[in-house]
């Protein structure tokens, strides 16, 4: 029992959709497994306050939090409180000054004048209105109307009285002072903590001035009172400097490959915190690089998955496919892993004598191209994360692109027809490619290497290509074979001649080979005309007719002087041996274990036709006899390579029967048994358009009328001699 055996024995027993997720859920895990042991940090059994035993060094680069913070939290301490200088400010008290004078005449004005309204008589009267009392009662009433400020509060009754007692003169020569001085003072940028320094200042400035005792200290306290801060503190900027003093630390890092603790030395609780952070204790590991492996394998499968969906194909051979690329994917990261160990051993440049051209191969080979690139890119993806190196980078970009490059040269350089050569030539090329990449990558690097470095990495280069296409040509037949897939390369070597099937055909059935291979090439070129597998047709005409090796004389084509055996046997009879050459022809196709589509086209090829023949024959006899008992078991066509195989072994076998026909007579031939295929619902099953159709057609009656045309008929030779004598006598 092989491979694909098991696998339909599995499908018997579960869904498509739940066997094809398990393949998917296996696939992701064994991935995740062999790229997580690559990138995994090796962790340490260390305890705190304890002597190291080993230099541990960072796998990577992280940037410590804990210190960056701290770093932050001082930068902010050391910005100081923002202060605002508001130069208005000055010219604000400035103004409240000059109101408080202003105020004073006022006062002065309206008490003089009501004393001047009162009968000059009544003397008690005019004293009391003069009286300094009620002065300064009407002084306080307007301040308090007019000035937001409690101005009455903070200057003393004193310094009101002595302005409201001051003379014009005295008076204007104080506000003089005291505005300029006010001003000189306000012009300088005053703190809070610095006003009262700023108020002694100006009492100095006023004291020089040298006015009145009582002047002097009217003038001194309403200076003071108006001096204050106007370099304020702002909140708002304070906290702004601070978080742009913040933002302006750099993050303090541990760099990939620092010593974080030397073999011997104490690991204090700092060093251990860090040994923590990066997660290289046992006690401790960092999960990071686990869910960051997992991110990948989610990215990969989904990829697999959407390309998968996207492929034209029927659900068996998707889960076919898919088996066969997990299988094939595994296998490279294997093999990677196998160089990755031997790169441990410190051997320089062996990673580049991966074959990475193998699994691109037999992609584009058993599979199709498009999948092929798309599997390039994944493995060069893969092949960074297996070749990362813990101290010097996490991803090796190197390697990847060499595996990228390598892939992408096979899928060029293989063409469609994959013969041996072929594969060994396309090796060649993908060696050369490796070669200049290889080039590429050194001079980039601007790395100093001696000649013996540069030869070992061409060795290298030229073993991966070799190695690639000697790895291909050895696992492709065990892939074909175990997965029932029907390749290229399979289908050139089942059209050997030497094919033990071809061979009794052509030994016991003579007619019919040479039918098939007619058949043959006008199925070939039809298929080819329209897109459809040319090659593929051409094979499973050589082997459609096998079940006539059965019974040969009942097949007119190898009826060569004898008389036909049909003419002694009833109908019915005829009938059965002539339907069973299908079915007979399928047995023996998958006794010697010939691919399923080759099996397919010798059980199809007839669909559910007539025997018009002998049906109209036993009808003659039996009126009752039912048409469906003259009519081959099928199944119809189901691909178009079928379809147009069954066209082609119907029209050759007609046009072959013509004595000289004409091209009108040909192409009216092949026009009537396609029209009579159809009208007998022939190709419902397949996918065969009428478009198509019309292409074959005319592709079979060029070809006929290339196989059958007109022959000149030349005279005898003798004959020509004897009219060439009697003429010239």
């Amino acid at each position: 029992m092989n491979f694909q055996s098991y696998i339909n024995k599995i499908r018997s027993f579960i869904s498509y959709k739940v066997f094809t997720s398990l393949i998917y859920l296996i696939l992701a895990a064994l991935v995740l497994f062999i790229l997580y042991h690559n990138v995994k940090p090796e962790t340490y059994e260390v305890n705190s306050l304890s002597i190291a035993e080993k230099t541990i060094r960072s796998p990577r680069t992280v940037v410590d939090e804990l210190k960056t913070a701290e770093a932050k939290e001082l930068a902010a301490e050391e910005v100081g409180k923002a202060y605002v200088y508001k130069k208005e400010m000055g010219q604000n008290r400035v103004s409240l000054i000059a109101s408080i004078f202003d105020f004073v005449e006022e006062t002065n004005r309206e008490i003089t004048k009501s004393s001047q309204e009162i009968d000059p008589s009544d003397v008690n009267k005019i004293e009391s209105v003069l009286a300094i009392e009620n002065r300064l009662k009407v002084l306080k009433s307007k301040l308090n109307e007019n000035i937001s400020e409690d101005v009455t509060k903070s200057i003393s009754n004193e310094t009101l009285i002595t302005l409201l007692n001051a003379d014009q003169t005295n008076l204007q020569k104080m506000r003089e002072v005291v505005i300029t001085q006010v001003e000189a003072t306000m012009a300088e940028k005053i703190r809070e903590e610095d006003i009262d320094n700023a108020k002694n200042r100006l009492e100095d400035s006023i004291t020089e001035i040298g006015l009145s005792s009582a002047v002097e200290k009217a003038a001194a306290e309403l200076g003071k009172y108006a001096v204050v801060a106007n370099d304020l503190y702002d909140p708002e900027l304070t906290e702004e400097r601070r978080k742009q003093a913040m933002e302006e630390v750099e993050p303090i890092r541990i760099l990939q490959g620092q010593i974080i603790v030397q073999e011997g030395h104490f690991i204090d609780k700092e060093i251990y915190r860090q040994l923590e952070m990066l997660g290289l204790l046992k006690s401790n590991p960092s999960s990071k690089p686990l869910f960051g492996v997992a991110l990948f394998v989610l990215l990969t499968i989904g990829t697999i998955y959407f390309t998968f969906v996207r492929l034209g194909f029927s659900n068996e051979k998707k889960q076919n496919y898919l088996l066969l690329t997990s299988l094939i994917f595994m296998i490279s990261l294997v093999i990677m892993q196998i160089i990755k160990m031997m790169e441990d051993t410190n051997i320089n440049g062996i990673a580049f004598i991966i074959p990475a051209a193998v699994a691109p191969m037999l992609i584009k080979i058993l599979i199709n191209e498009r999948f092929a690139l798309i599997m390039t890119i994944i493995l060069s993806a893969c092949g960074s994360i297996v070749f990362s190196d813990g101290i010097s980078g996490a991803i090796d970009i190197e390697i990847a692109l060499y595996i990228l490059f390598s892939g992408l040269a096979s899928i060029l350089f293989i063409p469609r027809r994959n013969e041996r050569s072929h594969i060994l030539k396309a090796g060649l090329f993908v060696a050369i490619i490796n070669i200049l990449v290889i080039l590429f990558l050194i001079l980039v690097g601007g790395g100093q290497f001696s000649t013996a470095e540069y030869i070992y990495y061409f060795i290298y280069a030229i073993v991966s290509g070799l190695l690639s296409s000697v790895l291909t040509i050895g696992l492709l037949p065990f892939l074909e074979a175990g997965f029932g897939i029907l390749s290229t390369m399979r289908l050139i070597e089942l059209s050997n001649p030497n094919h033990p099937l071809l061979k009794k055909l052509l030994t016991e059935t003579p007619g019919t080979y040479h039918h098939s291979v007619m058949v043959a090439n006008l199925a070939e070129s039809a298929c080819e005309a329209i897109g459809a597998n040319g090659l593929l047709a051409r094979v499973g005409c050589y082997y459609h007719d096998v079940g006539k090796t059965k019974r040969p004389p009942f097949f007119i084509e190898n009826q060569v002087n004898i008389e036909n055996p049909h003419d002694r046997l009833p109908p019915e009879t005829s009938k059965d041996i002539i339907i069973a050459h299908a079915t007979d022809g399928a047995r023996e196709l998958r006794k010697h274990k010939l691919p399923k589509e080759i099996v397919d086209i010798a059980e199809q090829h007839h669909g559910t036709s007539l025997l018009k023949y002998f049906y109209y024959k036993a009808k003659e006899k039996n009126p009752d006899v039912l048409e469906k008992d003259f009519r081959y078991p099928g199944p119809k066509p189901q691909t178009r390579e079928a379809a147009i195989i069954s066209l082609a072994d119907s029209v050759e076998a007609a046009v072959r029967s013509m004595a000289n026909p004409t091209q009108e007579e040909i192409r009216s031939l092949v026009n009537k048994i396609v029209q009579d295929k159809l009208q007998d619902n022939q190709f419902d099953e397949c996918d065969l358009t009428l478009k198509e159709l019309k292409i074959v057609t005319e592709g079979f009656c060029e070809t006929l009328n290339g196989i059958f045309h007109s022959r000149i008929e030349y005279p005898d030779f003798k004959q020509q001699k004897v009219i060439t004598d009697g003429a010239s006598t």
